[in-house]
C-alpha cells in the first residue's frame, strides 16, 4: 500500500453490508483512509433498516445510494472486502481479500440489523489496526486498553 490504504466493500446489492462498512470506515478511519463501496448487482436504494440502525449510532447513509462494482475499483483499492458475494469479484495480483460472513439485511427490520451493524463496526476496527493505526488524534471508543 502507499500513502493512504483504500478499501472497497462488496456485497450484491451494495444496500445494506457494503454501505454500513463503508460508512463505519470513513466514520472510524477519518481522512486515513479511502473507502468505496459497490455492489455485484447493486439495488435501487439503501436499505432502510440499514438507514435507521446508522442513524441510531450517529452515522447518516441516508444520501448514499448502491453503486455498481467495476473493475477499476477493484484495481483502485488495496484491501477487497466481499460480504456475500461469491465469485462475482475480480482478482488482481498484490491486492489483499477478505470475505466476511454477514447475514444479510436484506428485507430485516431494525432489530435484526443491529448485531450486524455491531459486528461489521468490530471488524471495520480490526481492519484499521492492521492497515492504518491510530497514530495521532481521535481515538475509536474502547481503543485504550494497551496504550501507554
Amino acid at each position: 500500500m502507499s500513502g493512504k490504504p483504500s478499501v472497497l466493500f462488496v456485497c450484491v446489492h451494495n444496500a445494506g453490508r457494503s454501505q454500513m462498512a463503508a460508512a463505519w470506515l470513513a466514520h472510524l478511519g477519518g481522512d486515513r483512509v479511502e473507502v468505496r463501496s459497490a455492489g455485484s448487482d447493486p439495488g435501487d436504494t439503501v436499505n432502510p433498516a440499514a438507514v435507521e440502525a446508522m442513524a441510531e449510532v450517529g452515522i447518516d447513509i441516508s444520501a448514499e445510494v448502491p453503486k455498481v462494482l467495476t473493475v477499476d475499483a477493484v484495481k483502485e483499492s488495496d484491501v477487497c472486502v466481499t460480504m456475500g458475494c461469491g465469485d462475482t469479484c475480480p482478482v488482481f495480483p498484490g491486492k489483499r481479500y477478505l470475505d466476511w460472513t454477514l447475514d444479510d439485511p436484506a428485507g430485516q427490520g431494525v432489530e435484526a440489523v443491529r448485531p450486524i451493524r455491531d459486528a461489521i463496526r468490530k471488524r471495520v476496527e480490526n481492519l484499521i489496526a492492521e492497515i492504518a493505526p491510530e497514530t495521532a488524534g481521535r481515538r475509536p471508543e474502547g481503543e485504550r486498553e494497551g496504550q501507554p
